[in-house]
């Protein structure tokens, strides 16, 4: 798909839980040789980020490598193109909450899509409450970790679990790397913004257009739990990839691409 210099756009890709950069190496490659700017980031204690799990404390400090790179976002003219994945879509909700003018569209790519009026765990707290029950979680393991806010808990996304639910669509060598490079994660599921009702607002978080990308074949966020984050903020486009695993950006790269760039192309 074709671009206008004009519709050009600098794109911000936030991974998921226990992922980094390194899992949208492909779509990188893409939307660079397309002409557009893409930057991939590790958030906090992810990826080849330097922390461990148990030294962030909080969100905001796990989100800070993205509230950072939007804030310093100052380019003559760029609007940013923030994509969020799985878990990374409440990052890039606290972003857009954070910087609305800075942003012209954020993509939830099978991600955890927060609405206004509810808080931000919502999400994740009906992933859980769906999945539980049905075993879906197989070979990943809780951890114990103490940080400044005292105990909680990390997970370990399992071998299994990866190949069953996470990749099953993706080719070979990229489960081989995300068995290799993925690090306990923490949902923070008890931090402060999390719980906050009143964080999220329509003049801010409300106002930046949304677009969220269904991923059809997805065993772990199912297309009805994705379905069901999209009702609960109407207004929101929606784009779907048909034979898309959860690690969409690695069963259908070409297809996410060209919907990044389609979006590119429409919002201003």
């Amino acid at each position: 798909m074709e671009i206008s210099s004009s519709s050009k756009k600098h794109f911000i890709l936030v991974h998921g839980l226990c992922h980094g950069a390194w899992c949208w190496y492909r779509v990188v490659a893409a939307l660079r040789a397309a002409g557009h700017r893409a930057t991939a980031l590790d958030m906090a204690a992810s990826g080849a980020h330097p922390a461990r799990v148990d030294e962030v404390g909080t969100f905001e400090e796990y989100s800070r490598p993205l509230l950072d790179a939007v804030a310093a976002a100052a380019a003559p003219g760029e609007r940013l193109v923030l994509v969020g994945h799985s878990h990374g879509g409440l990052s890039v909700a606290l972003a857009m909450e954070r910087f609305p003018d800075k942003v012209a569209a954020a993509v939830f790519v099978a991600a955890a899509m927060p609405c206004v009026g509810k808080h931000m765990g919502v999400p994740t707290e009906e992933f859980m409450r769906r999945t539980a029950p049905e075993g879906l979680l197989m070979d990943c393991e809780m951890v114990a970790i103490n940080n400044s806010q005292g105990s909680g808990v990390a997970i370990n996304l399992g071998p299994t679990f990866l190949a069953q639910k996470y990749y099953q669509q993706s080719p070979a060598e990229d489960l081989a790397l995300a068995k290799m490079l993925v690090r306990p994660g923490n949902q923070f599921m008890d931090d402060p913004v999390m719980k906050d009702e009143s964080l999220l607002t329509n003049g801010n978080y409300g106002s930046v257009k949304k677009v969220y990308v269904i991923a059809k074949a997805d065993s772990s966020s199912t297309e009805e739990m994705q379905r069901w984050m999209v009702a609960m903020s109407p207004g929101t486009d929606v784009e779907e990839i048909a034979g898309a695993d959860h690690a969409v950006m690695n069963s259908k790269p070409r297809e996410l691409c060209d919907i990044l760039i389609k979006i590119a192309n429409k919002y201003e």
